[in-house]
């Protein structure tokens, strides 16, 4: 806890973990591997992980009890740009971005995040949500919220249960017990995702809710727990954290000792668990808040408002005689007369077209561009780097022009090709070029030539970001062309 300065009160400190996970493949083409849904704004001006980090700052303003940490985002190593610049346009420049080498699931990342928020004199509660949800009424979510704090904080271990809209087959189920209070339950059980029948009768029952993956807990609560259900995990965990290190903005886990870590949920390693071990310890929270996790492309009826005639509209569209349909143009003119029922997903170098309820089908589109080895897969045709983006606007069987934008005051390391050789055109801003061994400015519509095998380098010594046109040509354009000689990205 947090003592305030205007009085002898003592104030509940918060943590905010964000598990920024996902492979990027059920709203395929605008989430891939390297771009999942998380960084995307779906549903307004921020993405969603944006949305959720500012989830937790409504408490805050409304209850003077509690008082926020920065938020901590636990990610994989190949998000960590990405979720450092969306953190730094919310402001938050001291969040904790903690990079996981390899993917061991929910209860090692909450494990990991306890044991870095966890001090000698601070047991803040955490509050641990996914980095890819939609809650559309913020009031109710908060109340919830501030109501699970307090019980975290007298000891207890609390999940949220989404109260269920229909027969759902896609989402876990968990089980109310005996009453706790006027709102919280005891959690019964875990129950995996049911058919059709099952969830109608779950329904029915008015004892199950769906499981939401959000979690609130003291750090040293769940460190106890994690210890004796999972000790396995707490040791990997623990000693990932000791021989880890600071790197920039990122706290790097120890990758050998990490990857000795077994994967486990929160649910499965401690929550069920100790239902049986503790009965009355795990408590579960109703909301119902219009949650969605937006797990597929249908869904985003659920979180969006539609025109009259049920359509979704999103970018440049043109549509006549459209009904119950949603067409999202982020980079061209999508046009669509008389139809129905139709998704349609316009990005730069993909488009999707299919019925709603084919929607669940578009996994296997992405499976097969992985099996194909295809860059569609992983990547957009924009790149995010620490210095800034790259985005390939063309490209032939013996050239490929970028677009490359770098921000104010960062460099791009220096390096060199063996198969390509570079021209820079300076659309906008000033470029420091290291060529060899001069250095010189270019102002905009000047331009250089860096041939096959000439260390350079590219810096931003402005207050604006430099936009440069890069033409690379040879006979081998891949990325893998290179050679870098100080700080890595």
């Amino acid at each position: 806890m947090v003592k305030t300065h205007s009085d002898n009160k003592m104030k509940i400190a918060i943590q905010a973990v964000i598990l920024s996970g996902g492979s990027g493949t059920r709203l395929w083409p605008l989430s891939r591997v390297a771009y999942p849904k998380q960084f995307l704004a779906l549903t307004g001006n921020q993405t969603l992980l944006q949305q959720t980090v500012d989830r937790v700052r409504c408490l805050e303003q409304d209850h003077q009890e509690i008082e926020s940490c920065n938020p901590m985002v636990v990610c994989n190593e190949a998000h960590r740009f990405l979720v450092a610049e969306q953190l730094r346009e919310l402001g938050l420049s001291h969040a904790t971005i903690v990079l996981e080498p390899a993917g061991r699931n929910t209860a090692p990342a909450l494990t990991v995040a306890a044991l870095l928020a966890q001090g000698e004199e601070a047991d803040p509660v955490l509050v641990v949500m996914p980095s890819d949800h939609v809650i559309r009424n913020q009031e109710v979510f908060c109340e919830t919220l501030a109501h699970a704090v307090k019980l975290a904080q007298e000891g207890y271990l609390i999940t949220f249960g989404i109260v269920p809209t229909h027969a759902e087959t896609g989402f876990g189920y968990i089980r109310k017990g005996e009453p706790f209070d006027g709102t919280a339950f005891v959690l019964d059980a875990f129950e995996e995702k049911p058919n059709l029948e099952t969830a109608q009768q779950y329904l029915t029952s008015g004892q199950y809710l769906w499981n939401s993956g959000i979690f609130v807990t003291r750090a040293d609560i769940w460190n106890e727990a994690i210890k004796l259900f999972r000790p396995d995990i707490f040791s990997a965990c623990q000693q990932a954290v000791e021989k880890g290190q600071c790197d920039a903005d990122f706290f790097r886990l120890d990758k050998e000792q990490f990857a000795h870590c077994p994967s486990d949920s929160i649910d499965y390693a401690v929550m069920e668990k100790i239902t049986s071990h503790t009965p009355g310890r795990a408590l579960v929270l109703p909301l119902d808040a219009g949650w969605s996790d937006l797990g597929s492309w249908p869904a985003m009826w659920d979180v969006s408002e539609t025109d009259e005639r049920g359509n979704i509209l999103r970018g440049d569209v043109f549509v006549e005689d459209v009904e119950d349909t949603l067409v999202y143009a982020k980079d061209r003119l999508v046009a669509a007369i008389g139809v129905k029922d139709l998704i349609v997903a316009e990005t730069a170098d993909a488009i999707l077209v299919t019925h709603k309820e084919c929607a669940q089908k578009v996994r296997n589109v992405a499976e097969y561009l992985k099996q194909a080895g295809r860059y569609e897969y992983l990547h957009h045709p924009k790149i995010y780097r620490p210095w800034g983006t790259i985005e390939t606007i063309g490209k032939g069987d013996r050239y490929k022009v970028n677009r490359l934008t770098v921000k104010p005051g960062a460099v791009v390391v220096t390096q060199l090709h063996h198969h390509r050789a570079e021209h820079w055109i300076v659309a906008q801003g000033t470029a420091r070029v290291t060529r060899g061994e001069e250095t010189f400015l270019l102002t905009e519509n000047q331009s250089t030539y860096i041939p096959i095998g000439i260390k350079h380098r590219l810096e931003n010594p402005g207050k604006i970001p430099l936009e440069l046109i890069e033409v690379q040509s040879g006979n081998y354009l891949e990325e893998d062309d290179i050679l870098r000689f100080d700080e890595t990205e």
